[in-house]
């Protein structure tokens, strides 16, 4: 059996839908891709969106799969003991804001600069708040040393570990958005760049125009929006409630269960446990509540 659980939900264009982008199509060998694709036997998918993406970027005979990721799974599984056991691992304190910054990549970029001048954005955030800097798993990480107060966890072997000793997420257009927006905390999208990424990558919608939270298109705009306490209010709330409602479809934290009722042991779809309404799922507690 193949099942083919995939890489997030897809913001930029993926698999047979690159090949209207010269700078990402020519490093792609798509006759090999579709003989890939041939061995699916399954796809899951998180949400509707994901599912009509995957069918057209991926055409075969596969099954779709509408069960949600497993990876997915922790977030709603994952208590207050967890959360506190995570950050103290990292070396966290209970009183400091831990802010995760994940961004993607850039296709034909050879090493990773974060965009945003980290030195400059910790000293202006204060003693009180951490930068936990998670490089795109195509690079080794940061090409030049962090500063102090900025820690890089580019090599920590599990973002869904630091997902959950954050406080928040600051991403451009990393699919870990719509992963973390399962916890329902908040995320500040930072698209300085976002007219050339659409241009030379491809998008499937206007993130700007839907939002996970505030996007911030420069460095000042960053700055202002994590000092004033913007990235928590009640506008990225109403944002990120928009976010989830389209994204966060059929996670609930049973999807590992109904895949392997599903595929492994052969039970009809019928049989599974249903998808919990969105308002009546359990997320993992914010580290202000897990220290409560």
């Amino acid at each position: 059996v193949h099942l083919q659980t995939h890489h997030g939900t897809p913001l930029k264009t993926m698999g047979l839908d690159q090949r209207a982008y010269p700078a990402v199509a020519r490093g792609v060998d798509f006759d090999a891709l579709l003989t890939r694709v041939a061995r699916w036997d399954y796809s899951l998918s998180s949400n509707p969106h994901s599912t009509r993406v995957w069918q057209h970027a991926y055409p075969g005979d596969y099954v779709p799969l509408d069960l949600g990721y497993p990876r997915n799974d922790v977030y709603h599984r994952a208590g207050a003991a967890d959360v506190r056991a995570a950050r103290a691992r990292l070396g966290i304190p209970p009183d400091r804001r831990a802010l995760l910054y994940a961004p993607t990549h850039r296709d034909g970029e050879k090493a990773w600069t974060p965009r945003p001048d980290l030195a400059t954005l910790a000293r202006q955030l204060g003693d009180d708040t951490v930068l936990l800097v998670r490089g795109h798993y195509v690079h080794d990480g940061p090409a030049a040393p962090l500063p102090d107060r900025v820690l890089d966890v580019s090599a920590h072997p599990s973002v869904e570990e630091l997902a959950l000793a954050s406080d928040a997420l600051i991403t451009d257009y990393s699919s870990l958005m719509f992963d973390y927006a399962h916890l329902d905390r908040p995320v500040v999208c930072y698209a300085d760049d976002w007219e050339t990424y659409v241009a030379t990558r491809g998008v499937y919608f206007d993130l700007t125009a839907g939002p996970p939270g505030h996007v911030a298109r420069d460095q000042r705009e960053l700055t202002e929006i994590l000092r004033s306490g913007a990235w928590c209010d009640r506008e990225s709330a109403a944002l990120r409630d928009r976010f989830r409602r389209r994204f966060c479809t059929f996670d609930d934290g049973r999807a590992a269960e109904r895949v392997v009722r599903r595929v492994f042991l052969g039970e009809p779809a019928e049989a599974l446990p249903p998808v919990l309404p969105l308002a009546s799922r359990t997320v993992a507690p914010a580290p202000a509540q897990a220290y409560g």
